[in-house]
């Protein structure tokens, strides 16, 4: 061999793709005698180097494809003959480093919130040819190479080069297009050849059980319009209607719809129903149907079933369009341990603790984000700006946040290792989750964090430079828990138990609450909340529509879970659609109806939104009626609106002349009967109107005398301006 010629060990280990710097090997290299090409195409029985209109023969040099040859200086392309079909292409290996300094010093640090647009697979062009960029982390592997259709998934072909300072490795793949399927093929850091992986930062994924990353048409994907007004935040209504975009409806066959056929149909329902945002479990990319989402491999890829990346940003824009919101259930907190994902992706712990005891689940067999290292904290912040930006949502709600704030959640003695200070709290999560809030309220003003938090942590929507975690709302879980069990005693035993839909207030403006009654109370055995009513038929759903209508008057933000709103019978099954049939039944639709009229009662009203995170929003008027299991309450407005009385009687039987006390006398208004007959109650009320009097009572200065039909819950206001 002649000097310029590298070593035996050096070829040997290109051809077995075993070479940590392929570039140094391929592509044109300035010699003592001259420029020499070098390429490596297994399979091939010819490669020429096209160059000044002429056709330049390389030599196979070695059997495995390894082709050398003297050629002049000027851009060239290869011409490959692959047993008789000829491809044309520019060689990857003459291009330029692509990762500027700035970006390499970003990933880093850590800080790089643009990662989606740094890292993955990138369409571009370079040097006035197109292609793709590919980028992935893999600090550990000592070979990447990108594989797939194009190179008959050779990791010989495409092998990559390492940005060392990043840990980042990096080709140019010309003459690649959108569409094309790929994954990376690693040696782990002892030589060893990994389970090929997919792109973390892919844009686009194939649909399960394939597992392949796609590179994403990122031109296709329309920029959302720039928002001039700040989103809806505390002292706006908020009414959240949650759903599982593959079992809301299906199509023919029981197949899922598309987002497109989704919207057509979910869009206008949600509009005319009343609510104020869409909140959809988990769609970022993921291996198994059966976890809903909430065990995502692909955080920057919606789930492929449905369609691809521009029909989902199309589907923000429409909902936008209806004066919709859309909020993404995101989770930040463990993901599964497919071959083909996270899991020792590049022969290590990288994304995962490597001590079990701080790095799996045990309760959900999935493995635990790293997130005291920087470059795991760069992937989920870069999601998250990733879903808030490019595709324009109005929020995330953060699943299982109480599994990141405690090390020794769901663990027993001996299973969890102590914060570096010896305590329980995992101050790695409660840095990531501040950091967090703080980009997002500096980048994405407006946007909606919210914590599904099931503790007692503090300040989960405190500010983060206050201290707190920066959230703008909190799932009250204990107000769904402790009204559900109320809710599911058979009313005689309900004067036992009156605390427990009273407690709630004792901490209602300690946070900044969200109602939820979720997805969590309809799976698993739990069944649907109309059959956790007792009773008989007519009993259950009086006790439903008086539930849902305690819970809409309640101080806190409002969320509901699809089937919620037509007292769906069964427990809720993520392969069918919701029974839409049972709409024919008047108690359906009636439930149905009292949903409508409750969202719009309460976005119409400031006095049951405007201070839901206020103690002057709130005034007990009867707490301590257990023996007759009746509530009563005051909603106020901090604009001298009018006040709004809410009586709640969770007893079949009607109280007449039931005495209130109230804030004026003068004639009020009841402005709505969960009873009344367009419900499917027995239409017991007050005749649209009551005489208030100058009596005082329950600590008021005024007192009404009220009919509070069976089961019910109802809505009074002064009817004088």
């Amino acid at each position: 061999m002649a000097d310029h010629t590298p070593d035996h060990a050096a070829i040997t280990a290109l051809v077995e793709a075993r070479h940590g710097d392929p570039f140094a090997l391929l592509g044109p290299h300035e010699t003592p005698e001259g420029r020499i090409l070098r390429v490596l195409m297994p399979g091939a029985t010819a490669v020429h180097a096209l160059i000044g209109g002429e056709a330049l023969p390389l030599d196979l040099v070695h059997p495995a494809g390894l082709y050398e040859g003297r050629i002049p200086q000027g851009l060239y392309t290869l011409r490959i003959d692959w047993a008789g079909v000829t491809e044309e292409t520019e060689d990857p290996y003459s291009f330029p480093l692509l990762l500027g300094d700035l970006d390499l010093h970003l990933l880093h640090e850590g800080t790089h919130q643009d990662i989606a647009l740094c890292l993955g697979a990138q369409p571009m062009s370079v040097n006035d040819v197109s292609g793709v960029r590919f980028a992935v982390w893999a600090p550990n592997a000592t070979r990447v190479s990108v594989v797939g259709d194009f190179n008959s998934w050779d990791g010989r072909r495409h092998p990559m080069r390492l940005r060392q300072q990043a840990g980042v490795w990096e080709i140019f793949v010309p003459r690649l297009q959108p569409g094309a399927v790929y994954k990376y093929e690693l040696l782990g850091p002892h030589g060893n050849l990994l389970p090929l992986k997919s792109d973390p930062f892919a844009w686009q994924v194939e649909i399960p059980p394939a597992t392949a990353s796609v590179v994403a048409d990122v031109a296709a994907i329309p920029t959302p319009p720039r928002r001039d007004r700040p989103l809806l935040h505390t002292g706006e209504p908020i009414s959240v209607y949650e759903v599982h975009a593959g079992s809301w409806a299906r199509g023919d066959g029981n197949v899922a719809l598309g987002w497109e056929e989704l919207g057509d149909k979910l869009i206008p329902y949600a509009v005319e129903m009343g609510f104020t945002h869409l909140e959809f479990l988990p769609i970022m990319a993921h291996p198994f149907g059966g976890s809903w989402g909430y065990q995502p491999l692909g955080q920057f890829a919606p789930h492929a079933p449905f369609g691809p990346p521009e029909h989902f940003a199309r589907l923000v824009a429409r909902c936008h369009e209806a004066g919709l919101g859309v909020i993404l259930d995101w989770v930040p907190a463990h993901f599964p341990s497919d071959p083909h994902g996270l899991a020792m992706f590049d022969g290590t712990a990288l994304y995962e603790h490597a001590d079990p005891k701080e790095g799996f689940h045990k309760d959900w067999n999935t493995l635990i984000y790293n997130l005291g290292r920087r470059e795991v904290r760069n992937l989920l912040i870069g999601s998250a700006i990733h879903w808030l930006e490019r595709y324009g949502v109005d929020g995330l709600r953060v699943d299982a946040v109480a599994s990141m704030l405690y090390r020794d959640y769901s663990r027993n003695p001996g299973e969890w290792v102590p914060n570096i200070h010896g305590g329980r709290e995992n101050l790695e999560s409660i840095s990531f989750l501040q950091e967090l809030s703080r980009v997002i309220e500096d980048r994405c003003p407006g946007r909606l964090l919210i914590a599904e938090e099931s503790t007692a942590f503090p300040g989960v929507t405190a500010k983060a430079r206050d201290g707190g975690l920066g959230f703008d709302f909190k799932w009250n879980m204990g107000w769904m828990h402790d009204t559900l069990n109320y809710m599911e005693r058979e009313p005689i035993y309900r004067r036992h138990h009156h605390g427990e839909m009273t407690f709630g207030l004792v901490y209602a403006f300690s946070e900044k609450f969200m109602l939820p009654l979720s997805h969590d109370e309809v799976v698993h055995g739990k069944g649907s909340l109309i059959g956790k009513m007792p009773g008989d038929d007519w009993q259950r759903f009086a006790n439903l529509r008086a539930y849902l209508s305690f819970m809409w008057t309640h101080p806190g933000k409002k969320l509901l879970f699809m089937g919620g709103e037509i007292a769906q019978q069964r427990e809720w099954d993520h392969d069918r659609s919701l029974d839409w049939h049972l709409l024919d039944d008047p108690r359906h639709s009636g439930v149905q109806r009292l949903v409508r009229d409750l969202n719009r009662l309460y976005r119409q009203i400031p006095a049951l939104h405007a201070l839901d995170d206020k103690p002057e929003g709130f005034q007990w008027s009867v707490i301590d009626d257990a023996a007759n299991s009746i509530f009563a309450y005051l909603r106020l407005d901090a604009n001298g609106g009018k006040p709004v009385l809410v009586v709640c009687n969770f007893t079949p039987i009607p109280r007449q002349g039931y005495t209130v006390g109230i804030p004026v006398a003068g004639e009020w208004k009841e402005i709505f009967n969960s009873d009344a007959a367009i419900y499917g109650g027995s239409n017991m009320g007050n005749s649209g109107s009551v005489q208030g009097m100058d009596e005082g009572s329950h600590g008021h200065p005024a007192s009404l005398s009220l009919t509070v039909p069976p089961l019910a819950t109802i809505v009074l206001t002064p009817a004088a301006d």
